[in-house]
């Protein structure tokens, strides 16, 4: 599996979706506020860092692969910043701005490692921002060996069926984050990868297994898919492909923090695909990278030594 990981160097990986700019402020607690039953949060550090299909993008980048990102931005200071970072990290990025549409800020207050408070501070891309997201993406994916549309529910994805129809008309694998109880739009995809509250959203509820595994099923072939992957938190991963079906169990690692966990398995899969990866054993890795980041605070991501030293553990 190592020399396989090498592999991953060489994927080109298109990311289209919502971005954000994640600002974290840590502080101590000591007391109550005589004002309200709230705890008092005194800041001691400030950290800022790229969130959503942004978080994406750093996942695939981690990776050693090749991250190109599209995504709608606001004509403001934090699209700015949300831009700086990600070029200080390396991912080729076209940012669209647009002053009647701030970027998606997401603050949260952390006090003595434990989330106390998020504030979100968002709006709908316009009009103008998808016409000038559609006409950018051919450009972006003639350049890729994969198409990584990461959806947050904020407006970016708002023509998914095009950016869909587009990947599929260059024949590489178009891979979706999912949002909603709306799964039309993603009709055609290679693969969308739900957790397992979004998939029950959308499917309903099952008494067994067994009906788990019925309601996948017909889901990947009403939807056209070639796979649906459900996340499945400590359950693992359960891949549904033609006349198949894959279990991963979860690996056992003690769970820190769950946020962007969802990027982190996206990303990988999309990248061991970009990479020449068989989608099975894709999966299989992105499930030994979910167990590694959910270790982790906050939005973080997973490097090849990292997914190199869990095979080695495997293999001992």
């Amino acid at each position: 599996m190592a020399g396989d990981l090498h592999s991953l160097a060489q994927a080109q990986v298109a990311i289209v979706g919502d971005v954000m700019l994640d600002r974290y402020w840590f502080g101590k607690v000591e007391r109550i506020s005589p004002e309200a039953p709230v705890p008092v949060v005194q800041v001691r550090r400030e950290e800022e860092r790229p969130g959503g299909a942004a978080n994406v993008a750093l996942n695939v980048l981690a990776l050693g692969a090749h991250a190109f990102l599209l995504a709608p931005v606001g004509d403001d200071g934090a699209g700015e910043r949300l831009g700086m970072l990600l070029t200080e990290a390396g991912v080729k990025t076209v940012l669209i701005p647009d002053k009647a549409c701030p970027t998606t800020v997401k603050l949260r207050v952390i006090g003595h490692q434990q989330q106390l408070l998020r504030m979100d501070f968002e709006a709908q891309p316009s009009q103008a921002h998808s016409e000038a997201l559609r006409q950018q993406a051919p450009a972006l994916l003639n350049k890729a060996k994969a198409l990584l549309l990461s959806d947050y529910g904020k407006g970016a994805l708002r023509e998914v069926e095009h950016l869909v129809a587009l990947g599929r008309s260059l024949g590489i694998p178009v891979l979706i984050d999912p949002k909603g109880r709306d799964y039309r739009p993603y009709q055609g995809a290679t693969i969308i990868t739900p957790n397992l509250s979004e998939f029950q959203a959308v499917a309903g509820t099952w008494a067994n297994e067994a009906q788990f595994r019925v309601l996948g099923e017909q889901w990947r072939e009403s939807l056209q898919l070639e796979a649906l992957l459900v996340t499945r938190g400590e359950e693992g991963m359960t891949l549904f492909m033609q006349d198949t079906i894959y279990h991963h169990p979860a690996q056992a690692r003690e769970v820190f923090d769950v946020t962007g966990a969802g990027d982190t398995v996206i990303a990988t899969l999309a990248t061991a695909l970009a990479a020449g990866w068989a989608m099975d054993r894709a999966v299989e890795l992105a499930n030994r990278a979910a167990g590694i980041v959910v270790g982790k605070l906050g939005a973080a991501v997973v490097t090849v030594e990292e997914l190199a030293a869990t095979e080695s553990m495997r293999e001992g």
